[in-house]
């Protein structure tokens, strides 16, 4: 069983003289090799747990896949300095135009997920089902709730959650992850190996609103993305291309909803 975290003694101020210290769960963070039919792709550094669904949903938010489908297998190993996970799939299946030569950028930070040039955000997908509004309700009680389905943060107090939630708030699906980005895409991934894709619902992040947050979201056909703190100027601008309503948690538990006006 490959570690997720490792414990450690620490100390706070607050202790008085002498008194024993607590034990705090530290996030381990390794690199994970992801590549197609035996060629490496990418090397991402992530939480060494449910990597199959962080290769698939990598896969499907950059847009090398079209879906789950697709895929024959994903061969996950295991070797001293990290993990590899190979996607099998026919060849005439993979997107190789999406596909690029160069590595994406591997940090847990990562920069336009995909996107080669400014131009293709025109493209991208449309969030499904655009009729179905969330209810600021609905958004509220998801991330009231996301805290406890964070079991991995309450060990470490230091890796991100995204969460797909019914459209009354419930949620169905957690994935966690040291890296945001990542823990969406494994959400992605975990939704696509369990057939639930086409299902209307929601996202819900415990981290602040990025614009490649929105993209990916959209990607995954999310009707809203909701997260723990305010959006970016260019997460906002890209959530109106796409029709996709934006929603943060504000003072005092209310939901502030930022949703896509018409376009010009």
């Amino acid at each position: 069983m490959v570690k997720v975290s490792v414990p450690v003694s620490r100390r706070t101020a607050a202790y008085p003289p002498g008194e024993a210290p607590q034990h705090w769960g530290i996030a381990e963070e390794v690199p994970v090799e992801i590549g197609f039919n035996g060629t490496a792709w990418t090397v991402m550094m992530a939480t060494p747990a449910d990597i199959e669904d962080l290769a698939i949903g990598l896969a499907l938010t950059e847009g090398a896949i079209a879906g789950g489908g697709d895929i024959d297998r994903v061969d996950v190993r295991h070797w001293p300095e990290g993990i590899t996970a190979d996607i099998r799939l026919a060849p005439d299946l993979l997107r190789s135009d999406r596909v690029r030569r160069r590595s994406l950028d591997g940090r847990t930070g990562c920069g336009l997920c995909g996107i080669e040039s400014l131009a293709e955000l025109q493209n991208a997908p449309a969030a499904l089902a655009p009729g179905l509004a969330i209810t600021p309700a609905a958004a509220r009680a998801a991330l009231k709730a996301l805290p406890q389905h964070q079991t991995l943060n309450r060990e470490t107090r230091s890796v991100h959650a995204a969460a797909w939630c019914d459209s009354d708030g419930r949620i169905e699906l957690v994935r966690e992850d040291v890296g945001r980005h990542n823990a969406l895409d494994k959400l992605a991934g975990a939704r696509l190996r369990r057939g639930e894709r086409d299902d209307a619902g929601f996202v819900v992040m415990s981290s602040r609103c990025s614009f490649e947050l929105v993209f990916k979201a959209a990607r995954m056909g999310a009707v809203l993305l909701a997260t723990q703190s305010a959006p970016t100027g260019r997460a906002l601008d890209l959530a109106r291309q796409l029709g996709l309503p934006i929603a943060a948690a504000g003072p005092q538990g209310i939901i502030v909803s930022f949703a896509p006006e018409p376009g010009p």
